[in-house]
């Protein structure tokens, strides 16, 4: 095996792969089924290599796809160094590799290390054991408050709803800040992190590219456990305050990382990616320091509105996060855990216009950027039925939270009816939406004015245009509900209108625009390339 003292970009080389690379998350379970059984796998993700490769995309992000009981859908691992039968085996993940690098396409793979299943063999053996036990010293068990401890160590909820805490028949707790099977690990305990490095090697001895962290800013807790303040937000998705919820961001996980780090390192061109729900600019960057992260999920774009002022400051505060360290941007509109944006931004044909201009706009910006599948397509959240819902969310918030399963449905690809090519099962794990026929990828391939090809021609120029390059920004002056920004460096203007009006267009020969022109003006929802 060949090591960085060897060959491949060390701390800080700029030209590193990923620095401005194009990387396109794969939610396994609903992107092709080679098994017919309903659920993707890595099989099916093989099957379809000549369409990413087509797409032009870099880079694949698979979610987990490791042996465990999906009570997260995988979140849940009860063996970090195993397949989990429903998506294939070891055999299939070499091939997928293999196949992934053969089409010049990275792989990185999701790492879950802030807590594991309650199916994996280390909490069977801490429930068989005592209280005070080694086996019960790797997770956070702690005794209940109260005269008879029938009251919680704290007052942490969960994120996916209700509070943080299980009681187990002796009567201790244990701390889970995701479902009940999803019991948090303890990183003060050596065996953690020992077999955390175990589980890395075994990955990038099998070839992968990089990992992206899952709950980057998780991991570590305050020795104490201390209350959650009140007036703290809870939801699913948003970003920590540390000074009122000392469940993330607490500075002892800066340790976990900079352990990740020296192993990945040992490896040429390899990278880390963290999910960082974190709320300061300030914190964000300590994430990426040399010695810790290369990239970080700033979710600031998903969380702005379609406003030109909400989405400029979005831009200027992800790359304030990251100006003091050496690591680019990055930049996302959706997710496994996010409403899809053609949907947040209205839905309908209103929401795929917003979204064709927001796709322009992100792979305008300098640094890294992540799409989610589907998105090339212009999928929108779907409204499932009660009866099809999977999500933990649903169940821990008694029904009154929908959760995420609107965007995980599997991915159309051909046909006119479901599943539409995704599988030759019918029951495909969530139900497909019969509207879904004119936005399968077959459809839309040949259509020069789809979604699918503006993403196409999109990724074409950010690769080979002279314009698309430089690391700053200089915005120009622009009329309300617009703005304006270039490229230092290479040059691309890229200016987007969320007005209710037409607006004049800056200088420039239009390179590519998200919708149809209005001559030398801009009209609403539409953004536009100019050199």
């Amino acid at each position: 095996m060949r090591r960085s003292s060897d060959i491949g970009p060390g701390i800080g080389d700029e030209s590193a792969w990923w620095r401005d690379a194009v990387f396109y998350q794969v939610y396994v379970r609903s992107f092709a089924d080679a098994s017919g059984d309903g659920v993707g796998d890595l099989d099916g993700i093989r099957s379809r290599l000549g369409y990413l490769e087509l797409l032009g995309v870099d880079a694949l992000w698979l979610t987990p796809f490791y042996r465990s009981p999906m009570a997260d859908h995988g979140y849940d691992v009860a063996d970090p160094r195993d397949v989990d039968p429903l998506f294939g085996d070891l055999a299939a993940f070499d091939r997928l590799v293999a196949d992934a690098h053969e089409h010049n396409i990275k792989i990185t793979v999701d790492l879950v290390p802030n807590h594991s299943s309650d199916r994996h063999a280390w909490f069977q053996a801490a429930l068989r054991a005592a209280p005070g036990s080694p086996e019960r010293a790797r997770y956070h068990f702690r005794d209940g408050l109260g005269h008879d401890g029938s009251r919680p160590p704290n007052n942490w909820p969960s994120v996916f709803g209700g509070p943080a805490w299980t009681r187990v028949p002796d009567g201790q707790w244990y701390l889970h800040l995701f479902a009940p099977e999803q019991p948090d690990l303890d990183w003060d305990n050596p065996e953690v992190p020992a077999d955390l490095i175990r589980t890395l090697r075994f990955w990038l001895d099998r070839g992968v590219d990089g990992f992206r962290v899952d709950v980057a800013h998780g991991m570590a807790k305050p020795r104490d456990l201390p209350d959650l303040d009140p007036r703290a937000e809870i939801g699913s998705q948003v970003r920590h305050d540390n000074t009122l919820d000392p469940r993330f961001d607490d500075d002892g996980v800066h340790d976990v990382h900079r352990l990740i780090r020296k192993v990945v390192d040992e490896y040429p061109s390899r990278v880390t990616i963290g999910e960082i729900w974190v709320k300061e600019d300030e914190r964000f960057s300590r994430y990426l320091r040399p010695d810790e992260l290369h990239l970080g999920f700033n979710f600031r774009m998903v969380e702005a509105p379609f406003d030109a002022d909400a989405v400029r400051s979005a831009i200027e505060h992800s790359l304030a996060a990251v100006a003091s360290q050496s690591a680019p941007a990055t930049w996302t509109l959706s997710n496994h855990d996010v409403v899809r944006h053609v949907t947040r931004y209205g839905g309908g044909e209103l929401g795929v216009r917003r979204a064709r201009a927001m796709a322009l706009v992100q792979l305008a910006l300098p640094g890294v950027v992540f799409l989610y599948n589907g998105e090339e397509l212009g999928l929108p959240n779907v409204e499932l039925p009660d009866w099809a819902l999977q999500d933990p969310i649903w169940v821990r918030s008694g029904h009154t939270e929908r959760g995420r399963d609107g965007c995980r449905v599997p991915f159309p690809w051909e046909g006119s009816a479901p599943p539409f090519g995704f599988s030759e099962h019918p029951g495909t794990w969530l139900p497909q939406p019969n509207e879904w026929v004119a936005l399968t990828a077959e459809s839309q391939l040949e259509d020069p004015g789809s979604m699918l090809s503006l993403h196409r021609h999109a990724l074409e120029l950010r690769k080979t245009h002279p314009a698309i390059s430089g690391d700053e920004l200089e915005w120009y002056g622009a009329p309300p509900g617009c703005f304006a920004f270039r490229r230092k460096g290479g040059g691309l203007i890229c200016a987007l209108n969320t007005s209710g009006g037409p607006v004049p267009l800056p200088p420039g020969e239009v390179l590519l625009s998200s919708g149809p022109m209005d001559g030398d003006r801009l009209p609403p929802d539409t953004a536009v390339w100019l050199v």
